[in-house]
C-alpha cells in the first residue's frame, strides 16, 4: 500500500471519511485494489483483472488506471470517496488563517532536509521558506523561471541549482517520459519533460526525493479560465468557485502523470500542497478569495505572510513556459520537418523520437 498503513486505510473505508488525513494512498487492500479520493498515488491493473495490478504502468500489458476515489475488485469499480463541497467561510480572515494552518501543518510535516523543485514563484516559495535542502530550477538559458529563481532564492537566502536544458535533453528524455507515463500527447509530454529534467538532475547528485508544488493552482485558483470563468468559455461552471472545482477535478489524472515522471527520473515526489488539510481548507474558500481583481490565488497569497512581498504577489508562469521548454520543442519539431501547418506536428514529433 502506497502513501499510508493498511490499517489506516481500513478505518478510511469503514467510515467512506473522503479527507481522513492519510494524504492519499492506492494499492491492494483485502483483495481489492482502492484509491484516494484525489489519485494521490497512481495504481493499475489489467483489464477485467485486479489481481493482476502494480504502481508502474509500464509493469502491465494493458494498464488501465484505477480511478481517484474508487475501490475495484472482480465486479468492477465502485466509488467510494468524493471530495466535500461545504458552504464557504464566510469571514474571510479566518479562511486566509485556515489556509495558513493547514499549509504550515503539511509543509511542516515534511521528512527533512529534502531538495524543492523551485520556479521562484508562489507555491515553491512557500516550500522552500519552511524545508531545509537544495533548491533546483530547470530552463533554457534566458528562461523566465531561472531569472525568476535567482532573484526569489536570494531573497529567501538560499543557494540554487540551476538546470540549464538543451535540445538533446528533449531528445532523449521524450521516449523515456511517454513510457513511463503511458502518454504521447504532446501537452502531457511538455509539461512533463521539465520536471523530469529537474528531477533527474537531484537524483544525479544523490537525491531520492524531490518537493514539488502541485495542486496549488487547482486547488487555490490559479487558473486564467477560473479567473475568466463563465466568459472564457473553458469551464463548465458559471461562478469562479465552480470553475475552480472543475480545476480540482484534473488533480487526479495531472498527479499521476507528475508521480510517474517523478519516478522515472529516479526520485520520489513530496507534494505537501496537496495534503488532506491543504485541500479541506482550500474547498472551504469563497470565490472572491481565489479570484480578485484580477489577481488569482487571493487566500493562498494572503497566507503566506512569512514570504517577502515581492514573492506573494510575483505572478507565474505554467512551467512548460516558464521554462521556454515549450518554446523549444515547437522550434525542434519544425526542424525536423513537422511544420505547424501539418496536422498534430507537435504529436507526430513525439512518435518519431519514440
Amino acid at each position: 500500500m502506497a502513501g499510508a498503513d493498511p490499517a489506516a486505510v481500513r478505518r478510511v473505508f469503514r467510515t467512506e471519511a473522503p479527507l481522513s488525513g492519510l494524504d492519499g494512498f492506492a494499492g491492494e487492500l483485502d483483495g481489492r485494489l482502492v484509491r484516494d479520493v484525489l489519485g494521490r498515488y497512481p495504481v493499475f491493473s489489467e483489464p477485467g483483472d485486479p489481481t493482476s495490478w502494480s504502481s508502474d504502468p509500464t509493469d502491465l500489458a494493458a494498464p488501465e488506471p484505477v480511478p481517484a476515489g474508487h475501490v475495484r475488485d472482480e465486479r468492477g469499480d465502485r466509488q467510494v470517496w468524493t471530495l466535500p463541497d461545504p458552504e464557504p467561510i464566510a469571514d474571510d480572515d479566518r479562511a486566509v488563517s485556515a489556509v495558513r494552518s493547514a499549509v504550515l501543518e503539511a509543509v511542516d510535516a515534511v521528512r527533512q532536509p529534502v531538495p524543492i523543485a523551485f520556479s521562484g514563484g508562489l507555491d515553491s516559495s512557500i516550500l522552500a521558506a519552511r524545508l531545509e535542502g537544495p533548491l533546483y530550477v530547470g530552463g533554457f538559458e534566458g528562461s523566465h523561471d531561472i531569472a525568476a529563481a535567482r532573484s526569489a532564492a536570494a531573497e529567501l537566502g538560499r543557494d540554487l541549482h540551476v538546470v540549464e536544458f538543451s535540445h538533446a535533453d528533449i531528445e532523449r528524455a521524450v521516449p523515456t517520459v511517454v513510457e513511463a507515463t503511458g502518454r504521447s500527447d504532446p501537452t502531457d509530454v511538455r509539461i512533463a519533460l521539465p520536471l523530469y529534467l529537474v528531477a533527474e538532475a537531484a537524483a544525479a547528485d544523490g537525491h531520492d526525493r524531490l518537493a514539488v508544488g502541485q495542486g496549488a493552482d487547482e486547488l487555490f485558483g490559479g487558473y486564467a479560465k477560473v479567473a475568466n470563468a463563465p466568459e472564457s468559455g473553458r469551464t463548465a461552471a458559471d461562478t469562479v468557485r465552480g470553475a475552480a472545482r472543475e480545476a480540482v477535478g484534473t488533480l487526479p489524472r495531472q498527479l499521476e502523470r507528475d508521480v510517474l515522471t517523478l519516478r522515472a527520473a529516479g526520485v520520489e515526489p513530496v507534494a505537501p500542497l496537496v495534503a488532506d488539510p491543504v485541500v479541506e481548507a482550500a474547498l472551504s474558500l469563497s470565490g472572491s478569495l481565489l479570484i480578485s481583481g484580477g489577481e488569482r490565488k487571493v487566500a493562498l497569497r494572503r497566507a503566506a505572510d512569512f514570504l517577502p512581498e515581492s514573492i506573494r504577489s510575483r505572478e507565474k508562469k505554467a512551467l512548460q513556459y516558464g521554462s521556454l521548454l515549450s518554446r523549444e520543442f515547437d522550434r525542434l519539431a519544425r526542424q525536423a520537418g513537422f511544420k505547424r501547418r501539418m496536422d498534430d506536428h507537435l504529436g507526430q514529433y513525439v512518435e518519431s523520437l519514440r
